[in-house]
């Protein structure tokens, strides 16, 4: 698709080029192999772990192409390609998303089920921007859907502006919230109101869990309440024991079933293990990075003693973003999601977006490449 007669068709992209800096690039559009699919974005989210991924905390990504929380458009279908990965027919022009990592199915983990862990799951994206085919990260006006790499229409009924957050935040906590095994008139706590914690909210009254939202900024509470929330705990009044307190007090003095750390702060982790019950389970999903600074002083015993199911999740299996779209279909109506997502961006704007959310004045800023 490089080129149209001697016209070479072009697309951009954000690159990452070094810690915090950004640089729009424009490479010919690849041209497409079988079994793969170009797409046109719609839109992308940005995540909280783009931040992390700015800064160069990341253990794998640093020179790649910024984004992964997209919804996308259909330009060319590979040879071989007349379904998406639930057997959904699908042609030009349809609506379309994908997890933003591979499943190589050859792999250890792949080989055990655990598909959320592949080796290579990153093998694309975090390739340097100038290799081939380039449009590997979703900050672009185009992704490569690579031949493997599971996709799923979207139905014709949900909103584009509130799918693009399926691939990975709705997809994660679903997942996470799943291993948990949470379950109806459980008591979840929540640590975090960002766009997973609001996500996770949803999910765990769609259950019916009994649902706690901790966080410091009170815009972010309001909007857990308006998601189900069935109480919000604001960190500017309640922190430390009195955090502890608070949430026993809402627990009847057992403490939380479940904790989901959604917050990204490492203290978060050892918080939550005072928050959760004895033998009740803490799932971490905002705390990705591993440098030094990250670390936290914690007391093992503390797990041992009150013999805490800590579970780790990054990613998620792929066939819960099919999940998450039969969710978001269930739900759209009775959840205003129009609200994860606060301000909107051109693709030359990149930068100005994860300034403002580094600093909060954005809740969740989507990229729109292509006005």
């Amino acid at each position: 698709m490089g080129k149209t007669g001697a016209e070479v068709v072009k697309g951009r992209l954000a690159a990452l080029v070094g810690p915090t800096q950004i640089q729009i690039q424009e490479y010919p559009l690849p041209d497409v192999e079988k079994g793969a699919v170009l797409t046109k974005v719609l839109r992308s989210n940005l995540c909280g772990s783009e931040l992390h991924i700015w800064h160069w905390t990341h253990p794998l990504i640093k020179n790649a192409v910024l984004g992964h929380e997209m919804i996308a458009q259909i330009e060319v279908l590979g040879e071989g390609v007349e379904n998406d990965y639930a057997g959904t027919p699908v042609k030009k022009g349809d609506r379309v998303v994908a997890p933003y990592y591979l499943t190589c199915q050859k792999c250890g983990p792949c080989s055990r089920g655990d598909f959320h862990m592949c080796l290579n799951a990153y093998r694309w994206w975090s390739q340097p921007p100038d290799k081939y085919p380039h449009f590997t990260g979703t900050f672009a006006t185009h992704y490569y859907i690579q031949p493997g790499q599971y996709f799923y229409r979207v139905p014709d009924e949900l909103p584009s502006s509130i799918v693009a957050g399926a691939n990975c935040g709705l997809s994660q906590v679903l997942f996470g919230l799943e291993k948990a095994a949470l379950t109806s008139g459980e008591h979840l706590v929540i640590m975090g109101a960002g766009g997973l914690g609001l996500y996770a909210t949803a999910v765990g009254k769609d259950k019916g869990a009994i649902v706690t939202v901790v966080d410091a900024i009170a815009s972010r509470l309001t909007v857990a309440k308006s998601f189900g929330a069935d109480h919000t705990v604001d960190l500017q009044a309640f922190s430390g024991e009195a955090l502890t307190k608070k949430i026993l007090e809402i627990t009847g003095g057992a403490g939380a079933d479940v904790v989901l750390e959604v917050a990204g702060v490492s203290a978060a982790f050892t918080q939550g293990i005072q928050l959760v019950r004895t033998c009740g389970r803490l799932i971490s999903i905002g705390n990705v990075s591993i440098d030094k600074k990250f670390e936290v002083p914690l007391a093992p015993g503390w797990i041992t003693r009150k013999s805490v199911n800590i579970i780790g999740v990054v990613r998620y299996n792929p066939w819960y973003l099919l999940k998450s779209l039969k969710f978001l279909q269930r739900t759209f109506r009775n959840v205003d999601y129009e609200q994860l997502t606060d301000a909107t961006f051109s693709l030359d704007q990149v930068q100005e977006a994860l300034e403002k959310s580094e600093k909060r004045i954005v809740t969740r800023a989507v990229i729109v490449p292509n006005p």
